[in-house]
């Protein structure tokens, strides 16, 4: 098994003379000479540049915990400084100083690195998957990132560590009730509880349970949205069909914003491996395979904004007009739909009680630690929620599967032979979900389940449940301007272009159109072709105002 350590290499190269050179030509400024123990670069900074060292050291110090620091590397001739913040210009999540001897060290702002990594292959490379590693060692290390204070099994603890996760931000949660710092900083402050949870950003700010937008804006990853830019393609949704879209039309020179109301991934990125997309014969998790989609779109120059919803959109002048939460206005020569589906939602009565306390609609490792060694209830029969059994039933004491109908008629043979291979895993075929018991402060106690054919009975004590029960089309905030089917996906095909909708200029793909394949190789398919389309578009626009 690869250790963090055999990967040292990957994660601090060091690059050649002739590499230094080629780099040069992309530098965002002049040589700069820091004395020793000077700060190169702070913790929270937006748009701090990576540095390629020519001499010296430059010394990586990350957060651990709320009052101290930990060193993450030192940097000699000829490596880099940064992770994928670099790339899009969020706020750094370490800080780095001059070393004893001091440095000097060329400077790359994020167009600049953006421009070398495709400028050169061969650099772009070694630093990508630098980049990459370093984030990933920095989630590993939780205390690098966002701190969380509170019950670490609260609701919002949950929907919070959640959407930092998703979103590939490093966190780390204490436990308010335990003796320690984040029970120190409670009292010291005397928030009371109906306050919690705290949340410490990078940058030292200190939020009071503080909504998913709320946390976004102090961690300075939503960027500013010009009302008065024209944008080539603005993509609603950064699921895997919207991401797709994203890197073809950036790497082809077009300018592109993604928008999503939560993270990026999509359903997809909620999966705990996906082992049928072509090219990952393991398999790879939803969120590995949306993570480096992102940094790809970054790569090329794609903007991408999270989270920031739609409201509305429509026809200005000779261009498209996106509302947007918080009154922000976007404008583009094309839209692509691609905002996916809405987690479906069973008949019974107090689901939304449970919802973050005990209901959970995806299956991470930290739903995972949650539940491990009991007993737990998965509603579902489709590939995903065969995927989130195969990924739970290790780690729970008993995993009860409800489904309405045999398994073979709604899930992939090889999902069905791992799952009848776990000893562990009771099938319920032909039941569904009845009742819940217990309240928002204890969370979920107890689940009925009913058989549909006799309507009997069977109570269970059980505190989580995890429901794969399908998807509704997200468009609502599209609905009054494209065509919709019966059950609200977007229709295409009704312009000069199979993946246009009925607003010209607007297309849909993915989970969200009617009639598309609900697959992820589908839905980065679809991300592909609609690129060709909106060129075709351009070119006969051109060719119209030319005549």
């Amino acid at each position: 098994m690869t250790t963090d350590t055999d990967r040292d290499h990957q994660k601090f190269p060091v690059l050649t003379p002739a590499q230094i050179a080629i780099a040069r030509r992309f530098a965002s400024g002049p040589e700069t000479r820091f004395a020793p123990g000077e700060t190169v670069y702070v913790m929270g900074v937006r748009d701090a540049p990576a540095w390629v060292l020519l001499s010296g050291t430059i010394d990586i110090v990350r957060r651990d915990g709320l009052n101290s620091e930990a060193p993450v590397t030192s940097h000699g001739a000829g490596q880099f400084t940064g992770e994928v913040n670099q790339l899009s210009g969020n706020p750094t999540i370490a800080s780095g100083r001059a070393g004893p001897e001091g440095c000097v060290a060329l400077p790359f702002d994020p167009p600049h690195l953006r421009a070398l990594m495709i400028g050169s292959a061969d650099i772009g490379e070694i630093m990508m998957r630098a980049l990459i590693l370093r984030r990933v060692t920095l989630i590993g290390q939780g205390g690098a990132g966002t701190i969380l204070i509170g019950a670490p099994s609260s609701p919002d603890i949950l929907r919070l560590q959640n959407f930092l996760t998703r979103s590939g931000q490093p966190n780390l949660v204490l436990d308010v009730n335990l003796e320690g710092e984040g029970r120190a900083l409670v009292e010291r402050s005397g928030v009371p509880v109906e306050d919690l949870p705290l949340v410490v950003c990078p940058g030292g700010q200190i939020l009071r349970r503080p909504s998913d937008v709320e946390l976004a804006s102090c961690l300075g990853i939503v960027p500013e949205l010009n009302a008065d830019r024209l944008y080539d393609v603005a993509i609603v949704g950064a699921g895997p069909a919207g991401l797709a879209t994203a890197v073809y039309a950036a790497s082809e020179g077009l300018s592109v914003l993604v928008l999503d109301e939560r993270s990026m991934g999509g359903q997809a990125g909620a999966s705990a491996r996906i082992e049928n997309y072509l090219g990952f014969p393991t398999g790879i998790s939803g969120q590995a395979l949306s993570g480096r989609a992102y940094n790809q779109a970054l790569k090329f120059g794609a903007e991408i904004a999270i989270p920031v919803t739609v409201d509305q959109l429509k026809r200005k002048d000779d261009h498209l007009a996106l509302t947007c939460s918080g009154d922000r206005q976007v404008q583009a020569r094309a839209v692509v739909i691609a905002s996916g589906a809405r987690y479906r939602r069973p008949d019974v009565a107090n689901l939304a009680t449970f919802e973050g306390a005990g209901v959970s609609y995806w299956a991470s490792a930290i739903e995972a630690r949650l539940c491990a060694g009991e007993e737990v209830v998965l509603v579902g029969g489709g590939n995903s929620a065969g995927q989130a059994v195969a990924f739970l039933a290790p780690q729970v004491k008993r995993l009860h599967l409800v489904v309405r109908r045999p398994l073979a008629e709604t899930m992939s043979r090889y999902l069905i032979d791992r799952i009848e291979a776990f000893p562990n895993v009771e099938l319920h075929v032909g039941s569904e979900l009845a009742t819940m018991e217990g309240d928002r402060e204890s969370g979920l106690h107890a689940v009925t389940l009913r058989n549909r054919a006799d309507g009997t009975l069977s109570r269970c004590d059980i505190r989580h449940v995890f429901l794969f029960i399908g998807a509704d089309p997200n468009a609502d905030w599209a609905k009054d301007c494209v065509d919709t089917d019966a059950k609200g996906f977007v229709i295409t095909g009704q312009g000069a272009q199979s993946l246009e909708t009925s607003m010209p200029g607007v297309f849909a793909i993915g989970d969200v159109r009617a009639s598309s394949t609900k697959r992820v190789a589908s839905a980065v398919g679809e991300g592909a072709a609609v690129v060709s389309q909106i060129h075709a578009m351009f070119a006969a626009k051109t060719k119209e105002d030319a005549l």
